[in-house]
């Protein structure tokens, strides 16, 4: 695993993934402990840890393809909005040190606690391929 980092694993496909979107710059893919159905992490193939050590570029390439995944999972799942959730060091919640952000769907007014479960295999098997971008 390269730098022993979890996401470059994924990334370089050592790991299994629900992958809705692929490109050369970046990775999109179900989180396996989601908040929401249909949580989203979008994650640049490039390893830095925070977004402070992300170049500009980089950051702006991750971005650009945060709101297109965001605009397809609005209209194939469908839900009424999401957050975008981007964490930086420990006190902030961030558990992986690869900067990534969250896309996290909302449905109607529920209430929210941006808390992981445990998801099922085979649901995020078929919402991978329901929005497959």
């Amino acid at each position: 695993m390269k730098n022993n980092c979890v996401f470059c694993a994924i990334a370089a496909g050592e790991i299994p993934s629900f992958k809705v979107y692929e490109d050369d710059v970046v990775l999109a893919y179900l989180d396996i402990n989601p908040f929401t159905k249909g949580h989203i992490l979008v994650i640049p193939k490039e390893h830095t840890e925070g977004l402070l050590d992300t170049p500009d570029a980089t950051l702006a390439a991750v971005i650009a393809r945060v709101k297109k995944v965001a605009a397809h999972v609005k209209e194939a799942l469908p839900c009424d909005g999401f957050n975008i959730l981007q964490n930086n060091g420990e006190a902030a919640g961030q558990t992986v040190k690869h900067v990534h952000f969250h896309i996290v769907p909302r449905y109607g007014m529920e209430p929210i606690a941006f808390e992981n479960h445990k998801g099922d295999m085979e649901a995020l098997k078929a919402l991978a391929e329901r929005i497959h971008l």
